[in-house]
């Protein structure tokens, strides 16, 4: 896999394999703006004015946005990547999250950090262009009030498919029980135990974020019934297997769907009828942040609607902010995969904390993916 090729495909939500290995690792990711957070030192919380340490997804940032911020306020930014929200979050917990003056946590893990008493609370009079962000993504559940986080980017979770090869297109969730034969190893579900056992309890007219032990079950022995049918579970590799018309539907993340229609016209993302997961991706100030002045001008600098746009346009993120919405060229302000009409959105649920039935999550989940 050439340079190119990997930074394309080191989105979001992906999982950074390469990982194990440090030198392929930092010689990679270096090239494009960040790096591995495990070679990251401990920064003591005097810290350094000049210098922000920023801890965010893999395809958050690259060179040329950290030369512009640098440029535009003189303070050096340094991004380091994590691959999952409980990675996160584990750092933070095992104290190694005190370099980190700004970090990306999404929705749910917001609300979780906050009851952890992990995250500063905000001072808006030091932020410049939050009502630059549409009043819909603003006082959510998650962070009443947008006390300790500013959203940054969202998407949703569906369903791409070759609308050349399957006459009758899918519409929801259902889809795949009704057509399974048709679709037998010829489809794929997300290796996510949040997402696919959330899709399945919403299709059954359950909550994205069930807490009832009966409704779960349920989910789990509907997906059984698929599982023979399913080709994998995958969270990255039906985007190959998709363009060589190995696979005719994948549940996939938007911003992946809108990289992969690019490269082939006859691939079509739907947000399914009946609701799925509305994924919003944040900017926050740890309580352990060694420079706030770095921390807010980033805030401020990622708030700015040029920029935001860019970062749209790059990385096939839905922007929230609606001043960055309205400079966009009109092929991407009207591109569903991205920007989905408010009908389908009012179905949507964001992915909530299930603490008290994890256990029950993760066991059926074991079940489903190893039986």
């Amino acid at each position: 896999m050439n340079e190119r090729t990997f930074l394309k495909h080191c989105t979001r939500r992906q999982l950074l394999q390469v990982a194990a290995s440090t030198t392929f690792s930092s010689l990679m990711l270096s090239g494009c703006g960040w790096t591995l957070a495990n070679e990251r030192p401990t920064v003591t919380a005097q810290g350094n004015s000049n210098l922000l340490y920023i801890y965010t997804w893999a395809g958050y940032t690259d060179q040329d946005l950290l030369e512009r911020f640098t440029k535009e306020t003189g303070i050096k930014a340094v991004a380091d990547v994590f691959d999952s929200n409980e990675a996160m979050l584990a750092r933070f917990q095992a104290g190694g999250g005190g370099a980190y003056s700004i970090i990306y946590p999404s929705d749910y893990m917001v609300e979780k950090m906050v009851s952890l008493n992990l995250l500063r609370e905000l001072d808006f009079s030091r932020i410049t262009g939050i009502e630059r962000v549409f009043p819909k993504f603003l006082d959510l559940e998650y962070d009443p009030k947008n006390l300790h986080s500013v959203p940054l980017s969202w998407g949703t979770t569906g369903l791409i498919y070759n609308k050349k090869k399957l006459l009758v297109p899918p519409t929801d969730w259902n889809y795949l029980w009704e057509h399974q034969k048709q679709l037998s190893n010829r489809m794929t579900l997300l290796n996510d135990l949040r997402e696919v056992m959330g899709a399945t309890l919403r299709m059954l007219g359950y909550s994205y974020n069930s807490n009832n032990p009966q409704e779960i079950q349920q989910a789990y022995e509907k997906l059984m019934e698929l599982k023979p049918s399913l080709a994998s579970f995958s969270s990255e590799s039906w985007r190959s297997q998709i363009l060589s018309g190995d696979l005719l539907v994948a549940m996939c993340y938007s911003d992946g769907a809108n990289e992969v229609m690019q490269e082939n016209p006859d691939l079509e993302y739907i947000l399914p009828q009946s609701g799925s997961s509305l994924w919003m991706d944040n900017l926050v100030i740890p309580k352990t942040a060694p420079n706030l002045e770095g921390a807010y001008a980033w805030i401020n600098f990622m708030l700015q609607p040029d920029v935001a746009a860019q970062i749209c346009q790059r990385l096939s993120f839905a922007t929230p902010n609606q001043e960055a919405f309205n400079i966009l060229p009109s092929e991407v302000q009207d591109n569903q995969s991205l920007f989905p009409p408010s009908p389908a959105i009012s179905h949507c649920e964001s992915i909530a904390p299930v603490e008290e039935v994890s256990e029950v999550y993760d066991y059926y989940w074991t079940k489903l993916t190893s039986s």
